[in-house]
């Protein structure tokens, strides 16, 4: 194979997770070109990857089947070998089965998967990781070991958080795009009330957390607190987690982000599950939840924009010494 496009438009981790096959086309066809098909907004991640030939941009807000009639003609322009989509909806399906590649693989749950060449089972109820129910896709391909997914900050995205790595710090992540994945306000400043002050705290997000970040600042008696919203890219954040004694975060992108770099890390897991397959893939990497069972967890793969029980107990009973905890077992 000569030409290769990899098609995931879903959310920022979820481009995340597909890198892995990136990494792992690479390795069984090196001389390939590889191309990745995302959505305008997640482009950033992709900047300057060594791997990867070109990265195109489906840009909904630039007319959703305006973009996509542009997008199928370039790709058809292609004339790629091979086709992996790893997105569920009908878009990138009508995209894969026009294509005019090859080969066309991906999950049965797009409804235009009857077109492609082989389509797969993507079962979030196997006990399996994303990264496995990707690697499905290309495994007749390749082997049977599944890539970890990886991303490349460049030497600037390094040396700009060179600076903050000075003394030994952590980095939270506090924010969500789903409410109910994001661990509440008052917990984060419980906890970082009860952090070793040698410790500096850097709050990680983007410009519109930035809000958020500070009224978590103005309620701690911590004073070691730094909001970095908006200030770094996602690479430069990936790039600083790396390199951190511990990264709190929740089920959510930032999570995903420190996988790629290998960054230890302190899943919150509220009203999602691990089993779902999402969980963290550092070397170093600890779930947190709630330590007994609760009649409506899980209430939904994604998460929802308020608790449909109004009791919001997946988060709220979830301790602080079990933070802490994490943080002394990675400090032994």
């Amino acid at each position: 194979m000569k030409k290769i496009l990899i098609i995931q438009t879903a959310f920022l981790g979820d481009v995340v997770l597909a890198t892995g096959l990136v990494e792992k086309m690479h390795a069984h066809y090196p001389e390939a070109q590889l191309d990745f098909l995302l959505r305008k907004g997640n482009e950033s991640l992709l900047k300057g990857h060594p791997l990867l030939r070109q990265v195109l941009i489906w840009n909904k807000q630039d007319g959703k089947y305006k973009s996509l009639m542009q997008l199928l003609r370039q790709i058809r322009q292609e004339r790629y070998d091979l086709v992996v989509n790893l997105q569920r909806f009908g878009g990138t399906g009508i995209l894969t089965a026009l294509s005019g590649a090859r080969e066309t693989v991906g999950f049965d749950k797009n409804p235009f998967s009857r077109f492609f060449t082989r389509r797969y089972t993507h079962d979030v109820n196997s006990g399996t990781h994303e990264v496995e129910r990707n690697h499905l896709l290309i495994a007749s391909l390749t082997d049977a070991q599944p890539a970890k997914p990886r991303l490349y900050p460049s030497s600037e995205d390094f040396a700009k958080v060179q600076p903050l790595k000075q003394q030994p710090f952590i980095c939270m992540a506090p924010t969500s795009v789903w409410y109910t994945k994001q661990y509440p306000l008052e917990q984060w400043v419980e906890l970082l009330d009860q952090l070793d002050a040698r410790y500096t705290v850097y709050l990680l997000g983007a410009p519109a957390d930035k809000a958020h970040c500070e009224e978590i600042i103005g309620k701690t008696k911590n004073l070691q607190v730094e909001n970095l919203c908006g200030q770094l890219n996602l690479l430069q954040s990936a790039a600083l987690m790396r390199d951190a004694v511990l990264n709190y975060v929740n089920d959510s992108g930032p999570m995903h982000l420190a996988s790629a770099l290998d960054a230890p890390t302190c899943a919150i897991f509220c009203s999602t599950v691990p089993r779902f397959g999402f969980g963290p893939l550092a070397a170093f990497a600890a779930v947190v939840e709630r330590t007994e069972p609760l009649y409506c967890r899980p209430c939904g793969l994604h998460g929802y924009k308020s608790c449909p029980e109004g009791h919001f107990k997946c988060a709220k009973e979830i301790q602080t010494i079990q933070l802490l905890d994490v943080l002394a077992t990675r400090t032994l």
